[in-house]
This record gives C-alpha cells, sequence and structure tokens, in this order.
C-alpha cells in the first residue's frame, strides 16, 4: 500500500476478488448440482420419488436449522436488496459469514429441490467477499463499495460464466452512477471468475442453436415484450402480497410447514417447479415442446398442443407462488433464477400457441430467449442485465435486435406502473434508497441523525433559578438551554436572550425557578427519526435548531441546521468520490 498506486493496488484487489469470487460460484454449482443428483440419481430406492413433495420442505428446514444454530446473533437477509443496503446505509459493510453462510443455505434449500435460484445468494456471497477484502486492507467507502461490486460481479460471472453480464449487472444494480475507470476493475473480476469457474465447474447453464431472427415476426416480439412487461408487473405485486402473508406468522417454523407443504402441492401438480427448473427451459431449447407436461399428472395428454399451452400458462403462475414461498418459508435464493424461468415460460406459451393458430410460424427457442430477457428486464429493472445474460448464455447474439427490443419495452412497461424494482421498492419506502435522480433527498437518506446530535449544552433544572446559574449562563456558548427533570426528561426550553434580561434586570424573574420560566420548544426530534423529517420540521416552522429526545422523552441534545449542513457537505463530497 506504501510502494503501489491506489488506483494499481485496487486492480490487484479486483483480481483477488475475482478468483475468490470463481472459486463460490464453482463450489455453489458443485454444491448443490451434487446435493440434487445424489437424491435424484444415486439412492436406488423404489419410493424416492414420492419423497420429491416433501424435500423441498426438508431442504428449507434445513436452511432455518443452520442460520438459528450456526448464526446465533447474527443477521442473516437473502437476496440483492440487503446489498443495496450495505452501500446506501452500512458504508459498504456486509458481515463475513455471509461468503459462505449464503452458499450452505442455498445450496441446500434449491438442492432439495426449492423453487428460487442461486444467482442472488452467489452476487450476495461476492459482495461479502469484495466488502471484507477492503475492510481486511483498511480502504475507503468508496474502494470497499467498488469491491463489493467487484464481488458481485464476480458471482453473477461465475454462476452464469457471463462476465460481460456480470460487470452489467453490478453497474445498472448496484453502482447506477460510474465513470470509465469503475469498469476496469469489474472487468478484471468478472472475467478472472468465469475463468475460473469454467475451470472448475464447465457445465454451461443453456446451450441453444439460435438462428437468425425473421423480420416478419417482429411485431409478434413486440407484443411478447407487452406480456412480459405485464406479468413482471404482476410478480412484483404478488410478491408484496405473498410477504405480507408469510410476515403474520411470527414463528419461523411454521413458515416452514406452511411453505414446504404448499410447495409440496404445487410440484405434485407441476413437476417442473421442482428445483430451479432449468432443465424444462433447456428441453424446450432443444425442441421438447412436450417436456413440461410429460413427467406430470396430466402426460396422457402431452401430445395435444393446446393442453401444453394451457398447462404452461399454469405452471407460469405456479412458479411465482412457489418461489416466493421458498424465500418467504425461511429458504434462500433469489428472484433472478425464477425470473429466467418464468421468462422462458411465457416465451414459450407465446410462440408456441401462436404457431397453433397456424397464422404465422414462429421460432419458439427464439421466443424462449426474448421471454426471459424480458422478465429479468421488468421484475429486476435492469435491461442491459437482461439482453447481455441471455445473449451471453445461450451464444445467442444473432438475436441481439429483438432482445434490444422486448427487454426495454418490458422495463418501461414495469418502470410506467412501478417506480422502484422488487429489489428497491422497500428501501425506498424506508427510506434507505440511494437516488441520483433526487440528490439531496439521497445525501439526507445517507445522513444519521445520532451524527449531528449536539450534546454541549448547559442543562438547568425546574428548582433552579437564573441566579443560581449566573456563571454557567454567562461563560455558555450556547444560546439555548434545554430544562430537564431529575430523570433526564425535557421539559422545554429557555433562551440566552430572556436570561439575559433576567440577569440585567431588564424584566423581573430573576429569582424565578425554571419551572416557571420555562418555554414550549417550536418542535422536538425523535431520536427514530430520519433527516428527511428533521428537517421537514425545521423549514415549517423556519427554526435553526430543535431539541432530540428519546423514546422515553429524556433529553438527548439539539440538531441544527449547521450540523447538518456541515455533514451534509462532507456527504457531498463523499458522493462525489464515489466512484472516481
Amino acid at each position: 500500500m506504501q510502494k503501489i498506486s491506489n488506483r494499481n493496488f485496487m486492480i490487484i484487489l479486483a483480481f483477488a476478488v475475482g478468483i475468490i469470487g470463481g472459486l463460490a460460484a464453482a463450489l455453489l454449482k458443485g454444491l448443490t448440482h451434487f446435493i440434487a443428483s445424489t437424491l435424484q440419481d444415486d439412492i436406488e430406492w423404489h419410493y424416492k420419488y414420492s419423497f420429491y413433495l416433501v424435500f423441498p420442505l426438508i431442504g428449507i428446514l434445513l436452511s432455518v436449522l443452520y442460520v438459528r444454530k450456526f448464526l446465533k446473533g447474527k443477521k442473516f437477509e437473502h437476496g440483492i436488496t440487503p446489498i443495496i443496503y450495505s452501500i446506501s446505509r452500512k458504508s459498504s459493510r456486509i458481515e463475513l459469514h455471509n461468503v459462505y453462510s449464503q452458499i450452505i443455505t442455498s445450496a441446500m434449500t434449491v438442492g432439495f429441490g426449492g423453487s428460487s435460484g442461486l444467482e442472488a445468494p452467489i452476487a450476495y456471497s461476492g459482495a461479502a467477499i469484495g466488502s471484507n477484502t477492503g475492510r481486511f486492507f483498511g480502504l475507503q467507502y468508496k474502494e470497499i463499495t467498488m469491491l463489493l461490486a467487484c464481488g458481485a460481479a464476480a458471482g453473477i460471472s461465475g454462476a452464469f460464466n457471463s462476465p460481460i453480464a456480470g460487470m452489467i449487472f453490478a453497474i445498472e444494480i448496484l453502482l447506477p452512477e460510474f465513470s470509465i475507470p469503475a469498469f476496469i476493475p469489474l472487468l478484471i473480476s468478472a472475467a478472472l471468475a468465469s475463468v475460473v469457474s469454467r475451470l472448475l465447474y464447465s457445465e454451461p447453464l443453456f446451450h441453444t442453436a439460435s438462428t437468425e431472427w425473421e423480420v416478419e415476426a417482429l411485431f409478434f416480439y413486440l407484443l411478447l415484450a407487452v406480456v412480459v412487461g405485464l406479468y413482471s408487473v404482476y410478480f412484483a405485486k404478488i410478491s408484496t402480497i405473498v410477504k405480507g402473508w408469510f410476515t403474520k406468522i411470527t414463528n419461523p417454523y411454521n413458515k416452514v410447514w406452511v411453505s414446504g407443504i404448499s410447495l409440496g402441492v404445487l410440484i405434485l401438480l407441476f413437476p417442473t417447479l421442482y428445483g430451479e427448473g432449468y432443465l424444462t427451459i433447456q428441453q424446450i431449447l432443444d425442441g421438447q415442446f412436450d417436456a413440461i407436461v410429460k413427467n406430470s399428472l396430466f402426460s396422457d395428454y402431452k401430445d395435444m398442443a393446446w393442453v401444453v399451452v394451457c398447462y404452461t400458462v399454469l405452471t407460469l403462475f405456479a412458479k411465482s407462488f412457489a418461489a416466493l414461498f421458498t424465500l418467504n418459508g425461511g429458504g434462500n435464493g433469489g428472484v433472478f433464477g425464477p425470473s429466467l424461468v418464468m421468462g422462458g415460460l411465457i416465451g414459450f406459451a407465446f410462440a408456441y400457441g401462436m404457431n397453433q393458430t397456424e397464422l404465422i410460424q414462429l421460432n419458439v427457442p427464439n421466443f424462449v430467449m426474448a421471454g426471459m430477457a424480458g422478465a429479468l428486464a421488468g421484475v429486476m429493472h435492469a435491461p442491459l442485465t437482461g439482453l447481455f445474460l441471455i445473449a451471453e448464455i445461450t451464444g445467442g447474439y444473432t438475436l441481439m435486435v429483438p432482445l434490444m427490443l422486448v427487454t426495454s419495452i418490458s422495463y418501461l412497461i414495469n418502470r410506467s406502473v412501478l417506480k422502484h424494482s422488487i429489489y428497491t421498492k422497500v428501501l425506498a419506502e424506508s427510506g434507505d434508497l440511494l437516488s441520483y435522480e433526487d440528490k439531496d433527498r439521497t445525501v439526507l437518506s445517507m445522513m444519521k441523525l445520532r451524527y449531528v446530535v449536539e450534546r454541549n449544552f448547559v442543562k438547568l433544572y425546574p428548582w433552579e433559578t437564573p441566579i443560581d446559574r449566573k456563571s454557567d449562563i454567562i461563560h455558555s456558548k450556547r444560546n439555548i438551554f434545554p430544562i430537564i427533570d431529575q430523570e433526564g426528561v425535557l421539559l422545554g426550553i429557555i433562551y440566552s436572550e430572556r436570561l439575559f434580561e433576567l440577569l440585567l434586570g431588564e424584566e423581573e424573574g430573576a429569582d424565578k425557578t425554571f419551572d416557571k420560566l420555562v418555554q414550549k420548544p417550536n418542535d422536538i426530534i425523535r431520536e427514530s427519526e430520519n433527516m428527511e423529517v428533521v428537517m421537514a420540521k425545521m423549514n415549517r416552522d423556519d427554526v435553526w435548531i430543535l431539541p432530540v429526545v428519546d423514546a422515553d422523552n429524556r433529553y438527548l441534545g439539539f440538531v441544527s441546521k449547521a450540523s447538518v449542513f456541515n455533514k451534509y457537505r462532507a456527504l457531498l463530497v463523499r458522493q462525489g468520490h464515489y466512484l472516481e
């Protein structure tokens, strides 16, 4: 650190984070598929298939038990939202245990058949690797944030063997404002992670022989984009509803039973919901259009095209519930993978259904890939990630124009209805989201009240008089004094101007006790309130300073506009150097 420039040191660390992130991705994929293949292929038992209905419950239960028994006292979260929150409110700090706990819990959840994806956990694990690497070397916020993004990019790159998509994911989701130099560490981490993951676990996620798209099908790609965009809105809304259902269940083990049993019933009716669901998408890409019905209770009707279409649509909606049951019931995973599967099912049902009308013959695999890209763009508000991810993992660069249209339209439809993505909605509602469209609000949201509370004020007590505290009042550098009782509860305030008038005899009452002189403040600030509320109260009454109290009205100090502006300026400087 003494002999190498900061930029070169960051590049070296980006190399390290990329390699470790690639190892983590390979480990997660290998461990998950080892569990899945052991349960599905290696165990020779006549009745094992009937246990597929309870395997997801077992996986979720094991995940919950691991968190409760081995991570005692440590906070465990899943998904991309906590990563964004750590950047916004926790100085990009992610607890070290996430490096391995994300891998263990998601492998158990998905390996046992939980209907979620591995992408969010590996992004979380990679982000933890980057964050803790930066903290280990004592780096500043901007460098830690960059390494966190490098780790997340490495995770996505390693999971999909798609370095470009990994880099763009980090930029679109985690680093909405970036400069050109930010590309270099991200490129290095994503590329190395892809190489390492490919060396250790070379099986591609999807493979397809994509063909050129036809101009005659352009209208149908646009129509598909509208359908996918509307479905992404539905999924975001149903996600909030299902989360509300599970929030009402306070016992974590009851959540396991509810989610596990519900998953078992859904898998009985729709076997495609078992695990990630990528196998079914691959079979469709290979031209096995009856694959979704073939292993179900309705396999006798697999040769009836409209039964296949209708069953696919039902599976699509069941997938949305299965994924959300898995995640809210205690399993670890993300909506990244389910979004891919749901988008693929929409594309298949749309193109295969259109072909049955004999109005046009559409290339079904092309529409499957377009649907996958559109779903990612809509659900995640990340059109470029959806575009390049599908192009990379399927080799479908010949579809670039349809993919561009579908992702952009799907994103615009979702964004027109929902201002925030499924990842950022909760953070936006709580005021914890960095918004680069409203910089004032963003900087205020980054500011914590406890860091701007000033405490060097002379406290006065109700039984005292101005004469009793004459020396303290005269020598105080503050022009306002809190009056508190013996329990520390704030009774009110009094200004130095009034006290000087009393002490100089300009007004009678220098011998009166403060309980008779106390003034009510314009307003008070609760320690739990955020800075937006604080500034709103100050601006409403046009005051410069307000007292701060705790939940029991005990005096804590004062917050002034001067201290807020000083902190605001410091945060602006930090934000300005965010990604230099």
